[in-house]
């Protein structure tokens, strides 16, 4: 089976023990994440061969982080060493009404410094049958974004699937572009889009009607067909665009769902209640690892591939840590409806 190959930036997260607040710690709990690394962990676990390209500094933490990687059976054999140092972000943990906070610490990282004419794409895709980007990349520096459009522009033309996840992180566009100005182009290359209704109207003034995320359980899925409809006007190239539905009813409680459009019939995925999140970090990372799969172990079948994609994701929220580390098998019993939890003996 062809390679799938994910692009982007792994970094240190630092977050203070259980659900204390910053103010109360006084050490943190050690994890190794980012969005493209999180999709590239979760495939790797389905058993598909992943390569996860960046760029890390030649110190000991780019090498912690390296090794996290190939703990995982994901192929690093095209990152690149370099740069100042490796980013950071700082996770306090939210419950109830108390909502989690991110506090980034990445400026000057080995891919915040990464520029175009590093990475030989022809190379690293040259067996890949899959490229997958978010929008996080090309929000981190200009450099970033050249060399994603780089990537886009090779996998493009050698004719590799293309997919992206949205993900606006208003927090991270501070080198001069908007979002508006740089993600256009870069999405016009892609075939399958992944984003929420926030992504959609602050990248592109996308929205559905009538509904405010704000005002919790928000999970009428007909709703958010005119989201997926519009992206697909908007970028031609699309074959199909999916949309996360959260309803959040809380920090701990939240519903959780997914639709998709293949441009003639809207997709909706059964509707889970989680209601004791251990760690939604990387809900909408595990939701594209799984999609991805399902999409290239279910050919033809949407449904079953949209499906796979919100159960393994509704349980990476009961896995502490950015990456979901279900099997297949797990995934495909809880999409048959088996949500007891009971001990697998």
């Amino acid at each position: 089976m062809k390679k799938i190959v994910t692009f982007g930036e792994i970094m240190l997260r630092l977050a203070p023990p259980g659900f204390q607040r910053f103010s109360q710690a006084n050490s943190f709990d050690v994890i190794y994440g980012g969005g493209e690394s999180n999709v590239a962990v979760s495939l790797a676990n389905y058993g598909l061969p992943v390569e996860f390209v960046t760029r890390l500094p030649n110190n000991d933490l780019g090498e912690c982080a390296l090794m996290e990687m190939r703990k995982r059976n994901v192929g690093t054999s095209h990152v690149l060493r370099g740069g100042e140092r490796l980013g950071i972000y700082f996770l306090e943990m939210g419950a109830v009404a108390r909502g989690s906070k991110v506090v980034y610490d990445r400026a000057h990282s080995g891919m915040a410094s990464i520029e175009a004419g590093m990475i030989d794409w022809d190379s690293v895709l040259k067996d890949a049958q899959w490229f997958h980007w978010t929008g996080i990349t090309p929000a981190i520096s200009q450099g970033a974004a050249d060399a994603t459009r780089e990537a886009i522009a090779a996998a493009n033309r050698l004719g590799v699937t293309v997919s992206t996840d949205l993900n606006y992180r208003k927090n991270l566009w501070k080198y001069g572009k908007k979002s508006s100005e740089v993600m256009p182009e870069l999405v016009a290359g892609c075939d399958v889009i992944l984003g929420n209704e926030e992504d959609a109207e602050k990248h592109f003034d996308i929205h559905p009607e009538g509904v405010d995320v704000t005002k919790g359980d928000t999970m009428d899925a007909s709703a958010y067909i005119s989201v997926c409809q519009q992206l697909m006007k908007r970028f031609p190239r699309c074959k199909k665009a999916i949309t996360t539905l959260r309803g959040s009813i809380s920090a701990s409680h939240n519903s959780w769902t997914g639709v998709l459009y293949d441009g003639q019939k809207l997709y909706e995925a059964p509707t889970f209640q989680i209601t004791h999140i251990v760690d939604r970090v990387g809900g909408g990372d595990s939701f594209m690892g799984g999609l991805i799969y399902g999409l290239i172990a279910y050919p033809g079948d949407d449904q079953k591939a949209l499906n796979f994609a919100v159960a393994a994701s509704c349980l990476k929220h009961t896995i502490y840590g950015d990456a979901n580390l279900v099997t297949v098998a797990e995934a495909e019993k809880l999409m048959t409806g088996d949500a007891s939890g009971r001990v697998s003996r």
